[in-house]
């Protein structure tokens, strides 16, 4: 209160009971308003639960069963679901099918031999050379790995290690790992089926000793796919050991993959030089910028922008401990740390312009470098810059050495495949071993149907084998109409439909308890428990006799009460068993729910024929005739009912929320206005007191004085 409470020292008067007393007058006049914005507030809470469960019922029951496809519901059966499994779609067609399962999907994988005698502990960075591999020649060994029609050719040398030949396998678009544990390779194809298999084959025989001593060389007795792909090669020797005639032979082979070697340095070389070209555009910006003013060494910002950082961290430090002399002091103080933060935010742009200068120039030298490894007359390729609709354009074009490398490269496989195929140790196996891709295969209705996976889509039912089936077993698929789906369909709606329209008449006839909110004085002189016992009743009567809930349970129950024309015939709910129990049988607050006849969960109608279920056998087209037309009604009705009112309704909502939120809100500023003139009434008693108290002892000195003047 802004004026001074004194005790009544010099009146003998309890000030403060007697202002209390005056002000509780007017004090109960603001109580009286909390407790409607109270009531407000608990009206607004059981309007936002019964909307969301009215919103739930449209968007989850009556919004889908508007629509015939929602009861195109099949479902199929299986004789043998540990042999296959099946999805029933839309378009399934209803009959009995038979079915085989022949074989089953497989992915092609390699288990790589155990490296060493099993005292070693390889690892992935271990060097092939510790494996035990040597190479002939020129010092290296290359093998091909083909996956579906992706084949990369790889080379090792001594010093590659077992990361190296990991991550070339990989970028053939195979798994590749190696386990320390067991010591092994571990390969495989990314996906099931034949065309999804992989070969390794070796081009020579330093390559031939790197597989085997990685432990990658598998029979080919039993590598399906590495056998298939030496064959082909071999073919191209075609009777002849001439390379000159082998290169003919494999001319197409040999003219394809020159193209596409050139083709890729064409592209990365552009790649390059675009990468090249950004860079020094970005170095000209940066220098422009800087021209007045160079950039400092990466390392003197480093150290620029530690020492100002820190000098910033002091001056907070000691602004926060506050131990200025005056005001004008720590306000100095403060401006300095802003030039400070300035300051520093400068140097730190200058910071990230120095390292983007150095690493746009570390990019065009290494850019620069990789160009300079494949092009040029003693390189792979020879690049001619031309310029077309004003771009540069970069023409790759092949040298000798690349067209020799290429053809050398086919002619040594071709070769080595031939005296692979000729060695009968070929076909023994070394403790590798591949489980060949293949594809999984169905007879149905005696037709067969392969795929490179164990799922297959046919006529609108999707299969998925699970194992194979025994010689002369037949696995027997019958599919139907999903009788049971479209009853459960409708019985949930109406389930749903009778729970809102149940708690609506609940919420609308409760009992008035006459009571009002409680007060935070009101509630500190009751129990916790005689609190929430008095609240409870307050928020169950929130919308006791509401009109609005009278309108949208009158307009649905309206809706679901009338009469649907299906093929010339008007039908309602009890065409199909389903209907009010009568007025005396119904529970208080459920008679305007529906009972489906034969409902085995309804105690009251489970006794009766079952209708519904009946009709959905016998006439599935009327009752879907019937509920898409009844749902398509309630769905209009219920937009209508939640449609959006300018100042009182939001879209989607079936209660006047903004204007509650409005009427709220006129609360809190009236509850804000009548609290302060309450202050301001209660400051003024407090003040006439004080006055009253400061006259009294001001008698009572002069009093005291004129008595001493007199002789007591």
């Amino acid at each position: 209160m802004a004026g001074t409470k004194l005790s009544g020292l010099m009146s003998g008067m309890d000030t403060d009971s007697i202002v209390q007393q005056l002000v509780e007058v007017r004090k109960s006049r603001v109580d009286t308003v909390k407790k409607k914005q109270l009531s407000l507030n608990y009206k607004q809470d059981a309007w936002k639960s019964l909307n969301t469960k009215l919103k739930n019922l449209q968007s989850k029951y009556v919004s889908n069963m508007r629509f015939s496809t929602s009861y195109a519901k099949k479902t199929t059966k299986v004789s043998n679901s540990a042999a296959v499994s099946v999805i029933t779609g839309e378009n399934a067609v209803n009959g009995v099918q038979s079915l085989e399962v022949k074989q089953l999907a497989k992915t092609g994988y390699l288990t790589g031999a155990q490296l060493g005698d099993g005292e070693q502990n390889y690892t992935a960075l271990t060097k092939l050379e510790d494996l035990g591999v040597t190479f002939d020649g020129n010092g290296e060994g290359s093998f091909a790995v083909t996956a579906g029609k992706t084949t990369v050719d790889i080379k090792v040398t001594k010093d590659s290690t077992i990361s190296d030949v990991l991550t070339k396998i990989k970028e053939a678009g195979l798994n590749a790992s190696f386990d320390a544990k067991t010591q092994r390779f571990f390969i495989s194809s990314k996906e099931s089926g034949v065309s999804n298999d992989f070969s390794i084959t070796a081009t020579d025989a330093n390559g031939a000793n790197a597989l085997s001593k990685m432990g990658l060389q598998v029979s080919l007795a039993q590598d399906k796919a590495t056998k298939t792909q030496y064959e082909k090669l071999a073919a191209y020797l075609d009777g002849t050991s001439s390379d000159d005639d082998i290169m003919a032979n494999m001319s197409t082979l040999i003219t394809d993959e020159i193209n596409n070697r050139v083709a890729a340095y064409q592209k990365k070389y552009t790649s390059l030089m675009d990468t090249k070209t950004e860079a020094e555009k970005k170095i000209t910006e940066i220098n422009e910028k800087y021209a007045e003013s160079p950039l400092k060494s990466v390392d003197e910002y480093k150290t620029l922008v530690e020492e100002k950082e820190k000098a910033i961290a002091d001056l907070e430090a000691e602004i926060k401990k506050d131990e200025y002399a005056t005001p004008e002091d720590k306000k100095a103080a403060q401006e300095s740390l802003k030039d400070l933060q300035k300051e520093l935010e400068t140097l730190k742009t200058e910071q990230t312009d120095a390292n983007t200068l150095v690493s746009k120039q570390e990019a065009i030298e290494k850019a620069q470098a990789d160009m300079d490894a494949f092009a040029g007359a003693d390189q792979y390729v020879t690049i001619e810059a031309s310029e077309v609709d004003g771009k540069t354009v970069y023409t790759a074009t092949a040298t000798q050495k690349l067209q020799d490398e290429v053809a050398d490269t086919f002619v040594a496989k071709a070769k080595y495949a031939a005296a692979a195929l000729a060695d009968s140790s070929s076909e023994t196996a070394t403790g590798a071993t591949k489980v060949s891709g293949q594809d999984a295969e169905i007879i149905l209705n005696g037709a067969s149907f392969k795929n490179n996976t164990n799922v297959f889509e046919i006529n609108g039912l999707t299969f998925t084998a699970l194992s194979e089936t025994k010689e002369g077993e037949t696995v027997t698929i019958t599919t139907q109409d999903d009788t049971d789906g479209i009853y459960d369909m409708i019985k949930n709606f109406i389930k749903e439909y009778n729970s809102i329209i149940n708690e609506m008449d609940k919420l609308y006839n409760t009992e008035d308890p006459k009571l009002d909110p409680l007060t935070s004085d009101e509630k500190d002189a009751m129990s916790d428990r005689e609190v929430e016992e008095w609240e409870t009743k307050l928020k169950d009567s929130a919308l006791r006799k509401d009109s609005t809930i009278n309108s949208i349970s009158s307009t649905i129950r309206e809706v679901m009460s009338s009469g649907i024309e299906v093929n010339g015939k008007t039908m309602y709910l009890n065409s199909f068993g389903i209907d009010y129990l009568s007025y005396f049988n119904a529970a208080d607050n459920e008679k305007h729910a529906f009972h489906i006849d034969g409902d085995p969960d309804d105690g009251d109608t489970s006794g009766n024929a079952d209708k519904l279920k009946s009709m959905i056998s016998s006439d599935p087209s009327t009752v879907i005739s019937f509920f898409t037309k009844l749902s398509q009604n309630l769905y209009d009705k219920m937009s209508s009912l939640s449609k959006s009112v300018d100042g009182y309704r939001s879209y989607g909502n079936f209660y006047d929320d903004k204007k509650m939120t409005s009427d709220y809100n006129d609360y809190n500023t009236k509850i804000s206005e009548m609290e302060e003139k309450l202050n301001d009434y209660e400051d003024s008693w407090y003040s006439k007191f004080s006055k009253m108290e400061t006259a009294m002892a001001k008698m009572q000195s002069n009093a005291n004085a004129i008595s001493g003047l007199l002789g007591g």
